[in-house]
């Protein structure tokens, strides 16, 4: 067989399993992402969120997420946390602003995000941030849930529990999810209503959530909460309105979605900070 043949071979190869990435030194930013094929970090140059004092109406959740977050940074016993609740009430943008607030006091944390549908690579991912020992990481996992016949769910069970090798001590898992138990309630009560034995069908999902040492609820907020969350933005950005037109102009805007939250507080703000001719 000729050399040239060889190369070509060899050059195939590659292209079909190319090399790992090499692994970062964690000093390029403070968040990075988590792809797979190959495996990598992707470091992100400029977090999207938004302040800490900008999350109006979730005052303790805000504040105990955040003296968790600290307690881990300090190298202190913390727990995972498990944020569920409402569409739009803040929940990621607490992860993302508690992480900058932690950073801004001089702590090294990293935020990693992993996708749900990269779960089955968390160990590789483990072993990584394991070896970074002097940083902590955050490992954030957004918008988690799972079907009846998901098995994702036991690769984030070795991030919780740790196994045999147990969670590597530099890294903590907070989660969002808009299910308490990262289950539809049909699926689980389907189960339960077919299984020989019901309460041990689905105890292995329903028991995903409890492993989570925190669980920080997101309810719906009420229209005073949400006419606070636009005058905190309209008062962070510059933004002048009065407190008459702002009320008439942001219930007519939320009545208009059928719904009130964070999210749409952030909305209507964007609009009316646009028509004023300011970028945000």
């Amino acid at each position: 067989m000729s050399s040239n043949l060889l190369v070509r071979i060899a050059e195939a190869l590659e292209r079909m399993a190319p090399p790992p990435a090499p692994e970062p030194s964690f000093s390029e930013a403070s968040a990075y992402v988590w792809h797979t094929d190959p495996d990598r970090l992707e470091p992100v140059a400029e977090v999207s969120r938004v302040d800490l004092v900008q999350l109006i109406g979730i005052d303790r959740s805000r504040d105990t997420l955040l003296a968790n977050t600290m307690q881990f940074a300090q190298g202190h016993a913390a727990n995972n946390a498990l944020l569920w609740g409402s569409r739009g009430m803040g929940k990621s943008s607490l992860v993302k602003a508690v992480h900058a607030e932690v950073r801004r006091q001089g702590l090294p944390l990293v935020l990693v995000e992993i996708a749900r549908e990269d779960l089955g690579s968390v160990g590789r991912l483990l072993a990584i941030l394991g070896k970074a020992a002097d940083r902590r990481f955050v490992l954030f996992s957004d918008d988690l849930s799972f079907s009846h016949d998901d098995t994702q769910y036991k690769s984030l069970k070795a991030v919780l529990d740790g196994g045999i090798a147990g969670r590597p001590a530099n890294v903590i898992l907070y989660a969002t999810s808009n299910r308490r138990h990262l289950m539809p309630r049909d699926m689980i009560d389907n189960e339960r209503s077919t299984a020989i034995h019901p309460g041990e069908a689905v105890e292995e999902k329903v028991s995903l959530s409890d492993r989570f040492g925190l669980w920080l609820g997101f309810h719906p907020c009420s229209q005073d909460e949400y006419l606070a969350m636009v005058r905190g933005y309209c008062d962070a950005y510059g933004v002048i309105i009065s407190d008459e037109d702002l009320r008439a102009e942001a219930i007519e805007w939320q009545a208009t979605r059928g719904s009130r939250s964070g999210r749409v507080a952030w909305q209507f703000f964007t609009d009316l900070a646009g028509r004023q001719g300011i970028a945000v």
